[in-house]
């Protein structure tokens, strides 16, 4: 499934929601690994296939997976930690411990170094946002 999203409708959607079972942690540094790979998802959905939240694997306060095609058709599963992203297996909704992989401190990153098809559509949506910004200031 491939999404088209204009740069200017990138997410920023990092926070709990005000009604999240989360709530009574507020203030804390208790991060829960699920909500935390949905907002990768929302952060980068437009400049890949496809892309989600594994509901196979297990989600829990320090790790989540999630699932990405990208645009050359590539598929990997990947880990969120605390010490980062990394691919765990090159199909969904697999984790191949046997596969020693680097981490990336962001989703960005890790994909920089996965697909130049990224690479190419983050860098135009970021082109067309600075450039949508400089008329804004013009104006």
């Amino acid at each position: 499934m491939e999404t088209n999203c204009s740069p200017m409708e990138l997410s920023n959607n990092t926070e709990f929601e005000e009604d999240s079972d989360y709530r009574d942690f507020e203030g804390t540094d208790v991060k829960d690994m699920r909500l935390e790979a949905e907002a990768v998802v929302n952060d980068v959905l437009f400049a890949v296939s496809n892309m989600f939240v594994s509901k196979t694997l297990p989600c829990a306060e320090d790790v989540a997976y999630i699932n990405v095609e990208t645009r050359e058709r590539n598929r990997y599963c990947l880990e969120l930690t605390e010490a980062g992203l990394r691919v765990v297996a090159y199909d969904f909704d697999q984790a191949d411990d046997r596969l020693q992989t680097p981490y990336h401190e962001t989703v960005y990153s890790l994909l920089d170094s996965l697909s130049p098809a990224y690479r190419e559509v983050f860098g135009n949506a970021l082109l067309q946002r600075l450039e949508a910004l400089k008329k804004d200031s013009q104006s």
